[in-house]
């Protein structure tokens, strides 16, 4: 256990005494949870693409190192630089996508991934953190003066971000990312009337996404008009948990893995369920909750509204990436592509995730708003 006397005055001291240690307690469980499902899921997948068997858990050591060093340093920053982080961040990986749309490379019927000094990068998937902040940052600027446009400015952010998206195309993404803007809105005074027609036009956007591009097309169609007939993963998904029931086949003993190209990554949540049972299925969804609920509470015990709209924010992005991904396991929406934060494997996924939580760490840190002022 790390301890540090309240006089020590480091940095490293103070960010100890004033972090939330519940959440970073939580995510360091998620961690240890994903790496230890995506060793004993990734073997079968990697002798199918003709690697050595712990070639995907070795690759997400790294990450997952990678992915703490992010966590911990972004944690530690003030208010001020979370904003910059975010404006910089923002830029560089909305340009990114955009170089996507060009040289990117088509997966699933979507082009979203880039070659970056030889990695594979989805700057997708850290555009919804920056873009969570730098909103934030817009709509507290416009309820503490009265001549700045900042609601008008974090809408045309968002309509900006949802193209990008959208040329992608990106739908899971895009529902997250308009789900969390419309949320900050709800915080930022918006009237509820207004919420509902937002929602409203959701829904139309989303039926209009159902005529316009063919791979969400199919998945619709696939979940809602498939008779009982489902696609194979999601199958071999609804397997995985009838065959794991309450307490699971046991560590490593599951089979139906051999046969799900993606348990390592989007299905995951199945290999959870398979091995260990419901019990452990529970403790991951208990998990989750808790980080977000306290999350929500923490930030709003704060009079910092920018604390509020940003934690607020992220907190809700990463419950709702969650709810997507373990809902479309368990068949209970249709298959997004979307992974389970810090769980799946991926060097993407878990760098927007440590990203994001490390932010929200930073944001929730008892005296922020003082150490700001006074830096």
């Amino acid at each position: 256990m790390i301890a540090f006397s309240r006089l020590n005055k480091s940095k490293i001291a103070n960010w100890w005494w004033t972090v939330d240690k519940i959440t970073l307690g939580l995510l360091m469980l998620i961690i240890f949870i994903g790496a230890f499902l995506v060793f004993s899921a990734s073997p079968p997948v990697a002798r199918t693409n003709n690697f050595s068997d712990y070639h995907f858990i070795k690759k997400q050591i790294v990450f997952i190192f990678g992915a703490l060093v992010i966590l911990f340093s972004t944690s530690m920053m003030r208010l001020k630089n979370i904003r910059r982080l975010s404006i910089v961040g923002y830029i560089v990986f909305f340009i990114l996508m955009g170089i996507t749309l060009f040289a990117g490379y088509e997966t699933k019927g979507a082009s979203r991934w880039i070659r970056v000094l030889g990695f594979t990068l989805q700057p997708s998937e850290f555009i919804k953190p920056t873009f969570v902040v730098v909103s934030a940052w817009l709509l507290e600027g416009a309820k503490k003066f009265d001549d700045f446009p900042g609601s008008v400015l974090s809408g045309g952010l968002y309509l900006m971000t949802v193209t990008m998206l959208l040329l992608q195309p990106d739908i899971g993404m895009t529902v997250v990312v308009t789900c969390v803007w419309v949320f900050q809105l709800f915080l930022a005074g918006l009237p509820l009337l207004l919420v509902s027609v937002l929602g409203i036009c959701g829904v139309l956007a989303g039926v209009g996404a159902y005529f316009t591009f063919g791979h969400f097309h199919d998945r619709v169609q696939q979940f809602l008009f498939s008779g009982g007939e489902l696609s194979y993963q999601v199958k071999k998904s609804m397997e995985a948990f009838e065959n794991g029931n309450l307490l699971g086949r046991g560590p490593g003993e599951g089979v139906v893995k051999l046969h799900l190209p993606d348990a390592h990554t989007d299905f995951i949540f199945a290999v959870a369920g398979e091995e260990f049972g419901v019990w452990l299925c529970l403790l991951i969804i208990a998990c989750f909750a808790i980080i977000v609920v306290r999350a929500l509470y923490l930030s709003l015990k704060d009079n910092n509204l920018f604390i509020i709209y940003a934690s607020s924010g992220l907190a809700a992005s990463f419950g709702l990436q969650s709810i997507i991904n373990m809902a479309s396991t368990l068949h209970l929406m249709p298959t997004k592509g979307m992974t389970l934060p810090f769980m799946s494997y991926g060097g993407s996924s878990i760098f927007a995730s440590a990203l994001g939580m490390g932010m929200l760490l930073a944001l929730t840190r008892k005296n922020q708003t003082a150490e700001d002022k006074d830096a």
